[in-house]
């Protein structure tokens, strides 16, 4: 069996190599409960859940070498595009005094995110549209300091963008998963990944880091930026 270690740079976060295999791993905040079927192990008494960069865009952008995620134990985090909570529990085992709050549009969805986290107290779930902020501001307390958006949506870097200008901090991290053939079928996912880093800088965006998804999800970029309000701290 590979050694697991804990991760010298990412809070929360285990990993352990086999060959050349790396995988991630997260400290169970829900002993004894599994969201997706994933493995669990131990590590000096306790139990950790295997994370499937197939299944989590996040693990994924890990897997591919991303230099930092910026989720910290203390982060609060809003999260568009839940879904069920595959990626949400992990980032919940992360955050374990922080708040995520998952915001879903598809029914369905929610009812499996409410069922299969219901014992982890960091996370509320909210069931809105992600283009419509206004609707569901009053469950957010405070400014967060990520937004991570995974919304299949061809305008998803306008509904990231505008959920930012509402909730994130100056200076707080927007963690954006494009999947280019929801945006256009047609244009290279390369022209894509331009055009909407292009509307990020735009607004006042740092990007910090680009990171490839393929093989794990087939043209998909993860995009992390950095937002700061129009104060003048960031010069493009």
């Amino acid at each position: 069996m590979a050694k697991i270690k804990k991760h010298p740079k990412f809070d929360g976060i285990y990993y352990s190599y086999r060959g050349n295999t790396q995988a991630f791993y997260t400290k169970n905040l829900d002993v004894g409960n599994t969201i997706y079927g994933e493995r669990t192990q131990y590590y000096k008494g306790k139990e950790l859940r295997k994370w499937d960069p197939n299944r989590s865009k996040l693990c994924a952008a890990l897997t591919k070498n991303a230099r930092n995620i910026y989720f910290t134990k203390n982060s609060n985090c809003l999260y568009l595009g839940a879904s069920s909570g595959t990626t949400v529990s992990h980032i919940s085992d992360i955050l374990t005094e922080g708040i995520i709050y998952a915001v879903e549009f598809a029914p369905r969805s929610i009812r499996e995110l409410v069922q299969n986290t219901e014992n982890r107290k960091n996370i509320i779930p909210i069931l809105a549209d992600a283009k419509k902020p206004v609707e569901y501001a009053r469950y957010i307390v405070g400014a967060v300091d990520i937004v991570y958006e995974d919304v299949a949506q061809p305008d998803l870097t306008e509904i990231g963008i505008a959920n930012c200008k509402k909730f994130l901090t100056s200076g707080g991290i927007f963690i954006m998963a494009i999947k280019a053939r929801s945006i256009d079928v047609v244009s290279s996912p390369k022209d894509i990944y331009v055009q909407e880093i292009d509307k990020l800088k735009e607004e006042n965006f740092e990007i910090l880091e680009e990171i490839n998804l393929s093989p794990y999800s087939q043209d998909h970029l993860v995009v992390i930026s950095r937002y700061f309000e129009n104060t003048g701290e960031y010069n493009k």
